[in-house]
């Protein structure tokens, strides 16, 4: 919100609210700018991506002389797809070059394939002066080749390297024992 986009997601011309749950960290924050103004941007928030979905089939249903805001998405409806589907659309179609991309979790929809396509479509924005900033659970997406990691532990954010993550680290140990693990938790094969 400090940098002008809507809470609920979208681009900084979205305008709409279903309801004001965000928090209020956005008072608190100081936005540095610079000569450098980026041309792009969008807000991906996971859980309110469907309300995104529905403001753009409103946006189209009114009378326009220009194309279809959709066509920036794929060309169908992000309602039309899975969740999946929908998220990969607006990744690949609605990204440019020299922009700023705010992700709050895009793993939650894609697959394990998905995450590292992903990386590939980060890699090729990047070079187009595109800056990420993402949130994220995922230790493909963290993986990223020179990505700077903060993580919050102890009311503390810390800058981590990525094996030193606690991502990495507990998603490693399962790998490399689930059986130990399942069985530390009592699950049983019953």
């Amino acid at each position: 919100m400090s940098l002008g986009f809507n809470a609920e997601g979208g681009t900084k011309n979205f305008n709409f609210a279903s309801r004001a749950t965000h928090s209020e960290l956005h008072h608190y924050l100081t936005i540095s700018k610079s000569f450098k103004k980026p041309k792009d941007g969008f807000f991906l928030r996971g859980e309110s991506f469907y309300n995104v979905a529905s403001e753009l089939d409103k946006l189209d249903e009114q009378p326009s002389s220009g194309p279809k805001i959709i066509e920036s998405y794929g060309g169908i409806s992000l309602h039309e797809q899975s969740h999946g589907q929908s998220f990969w659309s607006l990744f690949m179609n609605r990204f440019s070059g020299s922009g700023i991309y705010i992700l709050d979790e895009p793993e939650s929809a894609l697959s394990a394939t998905k995450q590292i396509a992903m990386l590939s479509k980060i890699d090729d924005l990047v070079d187009k002066n595109v800056q990420f900033i993402i949130a994220t659970h995922s230790p493909i997406l963290l993986a990223y080749p020179n990505a700077t990691i903060y993580e919050m532990a102890y009311g503390k954010i810390i800058k981590v390297k990525y094996e030193e993550s606690e991502i990495y680290r507990v998603y490693k140990s399962f790998l490399d024992h689930p059986k130990r693990t399942l069985d530390n938790l009592s699950i049983s094969n019953t």
